[in-house]
């Protein structure tokens, strides 16, 4: 799939990730990015260097309404990065109730998948689109620190799967990319080595153009899977440190 001339929607497009991705595909030569936010005054910094070409929809993937609002302002849509995630720093057992793990999961489990379904008949009619899930390592292997954003981004990779089975029809590719360490808002709390965000929307616009599956975008991402094929056990019991109150280290 060619990026030349595709017109993009990222949702949380605004800073971090997907502020990353909506200059990777202009640099790339997309025709159009919409830049969904919850509050579109946030991306007039992206609207002013787009030049024409970027676009500022407000929109809430926790709120369907906004997602199918957005749908019908935007109906020339080739490619969807479902970027938009939230992360509640919450542990599963001693958070105080399960708003936060219910709000995980609305943004980064049912948001995306909302996103498909309204935006699947725009992306059908380009004959070749693409719908990208941002996900997590967290995704791969469960973190329990990390509470209901883990579970939440499992939930995501196999909704990845299973769309990408019903959309494979229509010509529309569903790509999974599982992300490590970034340095982006959301991972302030991890030390050590860490990505950039342009790293990241590379690896994304790659994966796109090759009609990838899934892919690993970072050392990070390669690194847990790695481990987690030769040890799955011993990487279960290292990721329960993060019970103790011991902060997040990437192995680089």
């Amino acid at each position: 799939m060619d990026i030349k001339d595709s017109v993009a929607l990222v949702t949380g497009g605004n800073r971090g990730i997907g502020e990353a991705f909506v200059r990777a595909f202009l640099a790339a030569g997309a025709a159009k990015v919409y830049v969904g936010a919850r509050d579109p005054a946030n991306a007039a910094h992206l609207v002013a260097e787009g030049q024409g070409k970027v676009v500022a929809v407000k929109l809430d993937v926790s709120d369907a309404s906004t997602i199918e609002a957005a749908a019908a302002q935007c109906q020339d849509v080739t490619i969807v990065v479902n970027n938009a995630g939230q992360f509640s720093m919450q542990t599963l057992m001693k958070a105080p109730d399960l708003s936060a793990a219910r709000g995980e999961m609305e943004v980064n489990y049912f948001g995306p998948l909302t996103m498909a379904r309204a935006f699947a008949p725009i992306l059908a009619k380009a004959g070749k689109s693409a719908i990208v899930n941002v996900l997590s390592a967290g995704g791969i292997v469960a973190v329990p620190g990390m509470g209901g954003y883990s579970p939440s981004k499992f939930a995501a990779r196999a909704m990845s799967t299973c769309l990408r089975a019903e959309l494979l029809p229509q010509g529309t590719n569903v790509v999974a990319l599982i992300v490590g360490s970034v340095d982006t808002r959301m991972a302030s709390h991890v030390e050590g080595f860490k990505e950039t965000p342009a790293t990241i929307a590379e690896a994304g616009l790659k994966a796109i153009k090759r009609e990838a599956d899934e892919v690993d975008t970072d050392f990070m991402a390669i690194d847990v899977r790695a481990n987690l094929a030769r040890d799955p056990k011993g990487l279960e019991v290292s990721m329960r440190r993060s019970l103790l109150g011991e902060r997040v280290t990437t192995g680089r």
